[in-house]
């Protein structure tokens, strides 16, 4: 029997907060990632950022570009890159649904976050994203201000 997919059966390894304060996330999709082995043993010990990353189609295939992973110091000489890009995976259909919402103007691809699921692979979820103005960004501010002040409220009284 599958698991429900809002279990968090998961490990997060890193996570892009800044996201959802610069962005309006549309919509988010769940990829692989491929990653040598020193890669993966840099992630189990948390080394990573997403902050500045994020994902493009470019011929016809799907990469994370400036995502970071540390060194992994006991993988030698056959350690890895760290900023170098990374493949991700995604299905055809899934691919064509992404390469047309990055067409439209203003439309980007975000990672929000880098995690193990509950089999121990990595995956990352990638949000198709629109830039938010300053005012935007103000205005959600605002919003979120003016919940915690009414929280306070009803809790004092």
């Amino acid at each position: 029997m599958a698991q429900a997919k809002s279990d968090p059966n998961y490990k997060v390894i890193a996570e892009n907060r800044r996201a959802r304060f610069d962005y309006f996330i549309e919509s988010d999709i769940e990829v692989g990632i491929i990653l040598t082995g020193s890669e993966v043993k840099a992630l189990r010990t948390g080394q990573s950022n997403i902050a500045e990353s994020y994902a493009s189609v470019e011929q016809g295939e799907l990469w994370l570009i400036n995502g970071y992973i540390s060194s992994y110091k006991q993988a030698g000489i056959f350690g890895h890159e760290e900023r170098r890009h990374r493949k991700l995976l995604v299905s055809r259909k899934e691919l064509s649904r992404l390469w047309q919402a990055t067409g439209r103007e203003g439309m980007t691809l975000v990672p929000l976050v880098m995690y193990f699921n509950h089999r121990g692979i990595v995956k990352l979820k990638l949000g198709i994203a629109k830039g938010k103005k300053n005012h935007d960004k103000r205005a959600t501010e605002a919003k979120r201000d003016w919940g915690r002040e009414k929280q306070r409220l009803l809790k004092q009284g």
